[in-house]
């Protein structure tokens, strides 16, 4: 069985493609103790998804993916919120607004990985990085939550998620200036981001540059 479920979503918002599942199925294919499985950006269906890939490949490790248009950095996610305020309508149309993920879930939840030390190995492997505390309110949190809801119920499994920019072909079909970083940078990234979850069980100190 792989060791490290990896998730990304769908093209959503009108693309044609998402960095995050192109950078999961590649890195998938690099290495098989990855399982890379896409999931919908939908609501309602994101979540049994991601539970069925977990129950199917019962890994000790998930990483979940998605795209964060705008921002200059692969940016491992601290916390998620018991909420979804969706800006855009989803993939099936739905647009919930000021719902729970979770009804009577706790207020949120804290990532289980070590995001500092995955910062510092991301950037070692040549990747701009920092750790972000906000996954925002659609359907990336919602998934982060349902995640690490999911994993209280499979003590010592850890996960947690990551946000990537836009890739080049992306910003190059929109015809407008924005930070982007290719496919194949953003997949080593999430490697070195895996290997240092598999290995390190504490989180280290780095200076504050390495957050926003």
């Amino acid at each position: 069985m792989a060791r490290v479920l990896m998730t990304g979503f769908a093209p959503f918002g009108g693309e044609a493609v998402n960095p995050s599942w192109q950078a999961v199925s590649l890195l998938g294919a690099r290495r098989d103790d990855i399982a890379a499985v896409e999931l919908p950006c939908e609501f309602a269906a994101s979540l049994p998804a991601l539970r069925t890939a977990f129950l199917e490949h019962r890994p000790s490790l998930v990483v979940c993916v998605g795209q964060a248009g705008g921002r200059l950095e692969v940016t491992p996610e601290r916390v998620a919120i018991n909420l979804v305020d969706a800006r855009i309508p989803d993939n099936a149309g739905e647009r919930p607004v000021d719902v729970p993920v979770v009804p009577d879930g706790p207020a949120a939840y804290f990532t289980t990985l070590p995001v500092k030390a995955c910062v510092a190995a991301i950037r070692a492997a040549g990747v701009p990085a920092s750790v972000s505390h906000t996954a925002g309110t659609y359907v990336c949190n919602q998934v982060f939550y349902g995640l690490m809801h999911l994993l209280a119920e499979f003590p010592g499994v850890r996960g947690g998620f990551v946000h990537v920019p836009f890739s080049p072909e992306q910003v190059a079909a929109s015809g407008t200036a924005a930070p982007s970083l290719g496919v194949d940078r953003v997949a080593d990234a999430l490697e070195a981001l895996a290997d240092t979850a598999l290995t390190t069980t504490e989180d280290i100190p780095v200076s504050a540059g390495a957050e926003h």
